[in-house]
């Protein structure tokens, strides 16, 4: 079951902090829902230990995040791919753009897709979509925050 997921966040940071937030492994831990672990495994690569609550089911997804399209300090594209046992599988990504809004704010944009499959695929489309849309809308809200703040 697939999905997508439109969205941005306009962020009280210069571009170029923005764009060494997306690219901290502890900036982005701090800020994925869930997340136990994330650590560089690669330039472009990270490994992921995420703990999600779908509807009734509560999974331990272990999977890696890669880094494409890379064309700093204005856009990228971030994929994760984990297995959640048997729970079933969850695999996405987005693509994310970065704009200039005035020295001292970004507008940060983001198309994200994301497919699940096994148990969790078999909640119904609308609990999907509207946690996915959830953990999309935290994420980059809190990662808003923690990169102004920083």
């Amino acid at each position: 079951m697939a999905l997508v997921i439109e969205g941005e966040e306009r962020i009280a940071a210069p571009l170029d902090k923005v764009w060494a937030g997306l690219n901290d492994p502890d900036v982005l831990k701090a800020c994925i829902p869930g997340c136990q672990s994330l650590e560089k495994t690669a330039d472009d690569q990270m490994a992921a230990t995420v703990v999600l609550k779908i509807g009734p089911i509560k999974a331990t997804f272990n999977g890696a995040v890669t880094l494409k399209n890379l064309n700093p300090p204005h856009s990228y594209t971030i994929e994760g791919e984990g297995k959640g046992g048997i729970a079933g599988f969850a695999k996405g990504g987005a693509d994310v753009t970065l704009v200039e809004d005035g020295p001292d704010a970004t507008i940060l944009k983001y198309a994200a897709k994301a497919d699940v499959g096994g148990k969790i695929a078999q909640l119904g489309s609308r609990l999907i979509t509207s946690t996915s849309k959830k953990l999309a809308g935290d994420f980059f809200s809190t990662f808003g925050d923690t990169v102004s703040q920083a």
